[in-house]
C-alpha cells in the first residue's frame, strides 16, 4: 500500500474544510415579513402567542421609521416608503420613494434582493405579497436599472383579480388575499426552502384606516398573529428535518396617529413607532437596548442583519451609503452626529465594541446617487473609544458633505446639507 504524499493530504484536508463550509453556508435561510400599519402601542393591546413564541427564541424590540426628524433624511411614514427603507437600508433622501405612487426609485441604492442575486446567482429568492408593486417597482424585477433582476418564485398580484376577489368596502377581499398569500408562503417554505424570501400582508392597515384603535383593528392583528404562526411552523419544519439555519424578521412599516389611530404619514412619535420580532441568534446590545442610550433600532437595520446572516458581501463604496447597522454580532459604532461651525466639522459617535480604530472619511460630492463614484478623503484615524473628532474643512468646497465613520465591524454615514 502506498502512502499519500503530505502535500496531497493537505489538499484533501483543505478541500474537506471548504466543502463543509459551503454546506453550512447553503443551510442559511432568511425570511422577512412586513405586516402593514401596526404601531408598537396597538400591538401590545392584543394577545399574540405566535409572535411571542418567535420572540422567545430571539427577541422583541420597539423600533422606528421616518429617518431623522427635521433633517435631510426625514422620511414620510407611508407604506411603500417604509418597505423601501427596509429593502435598501437607506432613508428617502437616497432611495427616493416618497409615497405609494413609487414614481422614480433610485435603483443605485440596491435592495437586499439585488445584493443577494449578484453575489449568489444560483440561489433562490421568493416574494409572497398582497401588493404587486413590491416586486415590480420596489425590487424592480426585469428592469434595466436593476440589471434585469429576477425573483425565482413570486406569488402576488391577486388584488388586481376582481373576478375572484371582488373589492368590497370592508376590505374582506384583502383579508382573503392575505390568507392565500400566507398559505402559499408556508407551503413553499416547507417544501422548497428558498434562500431569501419576503412576505407582505395588507389587511391590518386597511382596518386601521377604516376603524382606527377599535376592536375590529385588534381582530385584524389577531389574524396576523395566526398567520405568523403558520410561517413559523414551516420554518421549524425545515430546521428540524433539514438542519437549516433560518432567520425570520417580522416588522411593520409605520405606526398610526393618535388618538384615533386612523392615519399616518407624519412625524409624530406614534406614527414613527414600530417594532421588530425575530428568532435571530446573537442579538447584540443595540437590539437589546443595552448600549446606555435611549435610541431604538430602525427599519433600516433589518437589511444589514439579514445580509450578515446570509453572508452577503457588500462592496465598501456601497456599505458607506447604508444607514443601518446589524442587530446581531459585533458593532464598532452607532449614532454618528455631525455638526458644522465655521470651517470645522465635529463628528461624534457611540462606540460599542471597544476595539481598534475608526477612519473618518469625507467627500463633498454625491455622484453615487447618479451611479458614479465619490472621491473620499481620509480625514482622521483615531481609536474608536475617542468617540469624537474635529475636521478642518476650510480648504474644501462648501455646501454639501458626506461623512463616513468606518469601524472594524461596521460603517455608518451622515450628511451635512447647507
Amino acid at each position: 500500500m502506498t502512502c499519500l504524499k503530505p502535500k496531497l493530504l493537505l489538499l484533501l484536508f483543505l478541500s474537506m474544510i471548504s466543502f463543509f463550509a459551503h454546506a453550512q453556508h447553503d443551510k442559511k435561510k432568511a425570511l422577512f415579513v412586513i405586516v402593514d400599519g401596526i404601531s408598537a402601542e396597538q400591538l401590545r393591546k392584543v394577545a399574540t402567542p405566535n409572535l411571542d413564541a418567535i420572540a422567545k427564541v430571539g427577541g422583541f424590540t420597539k423600533a422606528y421609521v421616518g429617518g431623522e426628524k427635521k433633517s435631510y433624511s426625514q422620511t414620510p411614514t407611508i407604506s411603500a416608503v417604509g418597505y423601501n427603507s427596509l429593502l435598501t437600508s437607506t432613508w428617502v433622501n437616497k432611495h427616493n420613494v416618497w409615497d405609494n405612487d413609487i414614481k422614480d426609485p433610485n435603483y443605485n441604492y440596491w435592495t437586499i434582493f439585488r445584493f443577494f442575486q449578484e453575489a449568489y446567482p444560483a440561489k433562490r429568492t421568493a416574494v409572497f405579497s398582497t401588493w404587486l408593486d413590491n416586486r415590480t417597482k420596489l425590487i424592480g424585477t426585469n428592469l434595466p436599472q436593476t440589471n434585469h433582476l429576477q425573483v425565482h418564485y413570486s406569488f402576488d398580484g391577486f388584488e388586481l383579480d376582481t373576478l375572484n376577489y371582488p373589492h368590497d368596502k370592508e376590505a374582506a377581499h384583502i383579508h382573503k388575499i392575505d390568507e392565500k398569500v400566507v398559505d402559499e408562503a408556508a407551503r413553499y417554505i416547507a417544501d422548497e426552502a428558498p434562500d431569501l424570501s419576503w412576505v407582505y400582508l395588507e389587511y391590518t392597515d386597511d382596518m386601521g384606516h377604516k376603524y382606527g384603535n377599535d376592536e375590529r383593528f385588534n381582530k385584524a392583528i389577531a389574524y396576523m398573529d395566526a398567520q405568523m404562526g403558520r410561517l413559523w411552523k414551516s420554518i421549524q419544519h425545515r430546521e428540524k428535518n433539514f438542519g437549516e439555519d433560518w432567520q425570520i424578521f417580522i416588522t411593520t412599516d409605520h405606526g398610526r396617529s393618535e388618538p384615533t389611530g386612523k392615519n399616518h404619514g407624519g412625524q409624530s412619535d406614534a406614527e414613527r413607532s414600530t417594532w421588530i420580532v425575530t428568532n435571530a441568534k446573537g442579538l447584540n446590545r443595540y437590539f437589546l437596548g443595552k448600549t446606555g442610550q435611549q435610541q431604538v433600532p430602525g427599519i433600516v437595520d433589518i437589511m444589514p442583519t439579514i445580509s450578515r446572516h446570509l453572508q452577503i458581501p457588500i462592496k465598501k463604496e456601497q456599505a458607506m451609503e447604508l444607514d443601518g447597522a446589524s442587530l446581531t454580532g459585533k458593532l464598532s459604532v452607532l449614532w454618528p452626529v455631525v455638526k458644522k461651525e465655521g470651517n470645522e466639522i465635529s463628528v461624534t459617535w457611540k462606540s460599542v465594541e471597544k476595539e481598534g480604530n475608526v477612519k473618518i472619511w469625507l467627500t463633498t460630492t454625491n455622484k453615487f446617487e447618479k451611479g458614479g463614484s465619490d472621491r473620499y478623503l481620509l480625514m482622521k484615524e483615531v481609536p474608536v473609544t475617542d468617540e469624537k473628532v474635529a475636521l478642518d474643512v476650510a480648504k474644501l468646497p462648501k455646501g454639501f458633505y458626506k461623512i463616513v465613520v468606518e469601524g472594524k465591524y461596521n460603517t455608518l454615514n451622515k450628511w451635512i446639507v447647507e
